[in-house]
């Protein structure tokens, strides 16, 4: 009844080999870096580059390489486990195998928390932007069902209607089955390159670098606290991982989608950053959600402005699907393992889903991004994210030590130190979250902890001869 039993790696590498998952080996490199291209661009870069330029002003580009940086880190130690155990499951299949069955409890309970939050945020991007193009044609919605309670200064607002209904029906694809998903997202992708290249292009000319003075009008406390916001916009790239035993080759292609992917991510979103501080100064950004189509507008661009609100509404709702999507799966086989109750790994005789879970995860979040604000909703999604990738670099060094003899496709450079650099960043910029979060965050930790003692623990697989 050890809470720190293990999985045997050995046999989980040979089932996910052997194809005895049932799943197709179709996925190739490009495929790989298209899709953490397309799970990573959306609302970071449509939403919170205007909250994060509020924070930090037009050292907002500084913010976004810092939050690079860390999560750079954490790519490393994921490209090594990528290639080490490619199995369905991503980091809580990896914590299951190196650290303990309630380590990955703990990290699978944050994937639950990360991706819900993920997609209610990407939800209030998404009506912001919706609601910019309804606007353009003459349309707008009551005030009170624009956003939630409090979310826009000045104004009464109490339910956003537009979050809620999108999130439905995002809930109603996913419950009967989506089919065609690299076909769908590598449109997703072609879209959302496309729109941020136009914006780059077309926005460099209206660039007034008076703006950008003076730089850091808040200092690095500005930019630290901005960094830690702006985390947010690069998760996705930790995606790639779960799709290991979909790899025709895992052990090459999955370090080459996951640093692939993040590497050209960081380039877009500091060419963003500068060229939308430099168009509108940084105090204009307050109570905006469509910052980047604003910045059109100001320039006097509005035809182009146009394409971006379509482009972005796009993108994000390929965004809520995927991360729907991965969150239904995350919890179906924590189900399969016997850490959640049986019924949420019930799949639909008809659909071939789990189709109680994708309702489940669809009207509670949905509700949440309704009534929460994108500020508060970023940041919790954020600690639950960077206290995971801490643990994932831990989780490197300990399989060092552990497990030798196994083969290392790719090899994270620097251990103990670059895992450990890796740990440091995360700690800093979660140190750099507000109190409130804190507590938010320990309350669901706490409250993992009960249902894993009171339930979890007795149901495993693991626990049974």
């Amino acid at each position: 009844m050890s809470i720190f039993r293990t999985k045997n790696i050995d046999a989980m590498v040979a089932v996910s080999e052997s194809g005895a998952s049932g799943l197709k080996k179709a996925l190739g490199p490009t495929d790989l870096v298209l899709m953490g291209i397309g799970a990573i661009i959306g609302t970071g870069i449509f939403v919170l580059t205007g909250t994060g330029a509020l924070t930090a002003g037009p050292a907002l580009t500084l913010s976004f390489v810092i939050a690079a940086i860390a999560c750079g880190l954490s790519a490393l130690a994921y490209a090594e486990f990528a290639s080490t155990i490619p199995v369905s499951g991503s980091i809580y299949a990896y914590s299951y195998a190196a650290l303990g069955e309630i380590v990955a409890w703990i990290i699978g309970w944050d994937l639950m928390l990360e991706y819900g939050l993920a997609t209610s945020a990407v939800s209030v991007g998404w009506s912001g932007y919706f609601q910019s193009l309804l606007h353009g044609f003459g349309v707008d919605l009551p005030t009170a069902l624009t956003a939630a309670p409090g979310a826009v200064p000045g104004k009464e607002t109490l339910f956003n209607l537009p979050a809620f209904v999108i999130m439905m029906l995002i809930t109603t694809l996913v419950s009967i089955g989506v089919s065609g998903f690299a076909k769908l997202n590598n449109i997703m992708v072609a879209i959302k390159i496309g729109i941020v290249l136009l914006f780059i292009v077309v926005g460099a000319g209206y660039v007034k670098p008076e703006h950008w003075t003076p730089f850091m009008p808040f200092g690095f406390h500005g930019v630290f606290n901005a960094a830690a916001l702006l985390f947010f916009a690069f998760i996705g790239f930790d995606a790639v991982s779960s799709a290991a035993e979909e790899v025709k080759n895992p052990k090459r292609d999955l370090p080459i989608g996951i640093i692939g992917s993040l590497s050209v991510c960081t380039i877009l979103y500091v060419a963003v950053s500068a060229i939308m501080t430099g168009i509108v100064p940084f105090q204009q950004f307050a109570g905006v959600d469509h910052p980047v189509s604003l910045a059109l507008q100001v320039a006097g661009q509005n035809w182009v402005a146009g394409f971006i609100d379509l482009g972005a509404i796009l993108g994000m709702t390929t965004v809520i699907l995927v991360m729907m999507y991965g969150q239904t799966r995350v919890i179906f086989a924590m189900s399969r393992d016997g850490l959640l109750p049986g019924v949420l790994a019930k799949v639909h005789p008809r659909f071939a889903t789990p189709f109680i879970t994708t309702w489940v995860v669809g009207i509670v979040f949905g509700i949440i991004g309704a009534l929460i604000p994108l500020n508060v909703l970023a940041e919790l999604i954020n600690i639950g994210t960077l206290s995971a990738f801490a643990l994932v670099s831990i989780a490197v060094i300990v399989l060092r030590k552990t497990r030798p003899d196994l083969h290392r496709a790719f090899r994270c450079p620097g251990v103990p130190v670059v895992p450990l650099l890796g740990v440091a960043f995360c700690l800093f910029l979660m140190s750099a979250l507000q109190p409130i979060t804190w507590k938010a965050f320990g309350i669901w930790i706490a409250i993992g902890f009960v249902v894993y003692f009171a339930y979890s623990r007795h149901h495993s697989r693991l626990a049974r001869p």
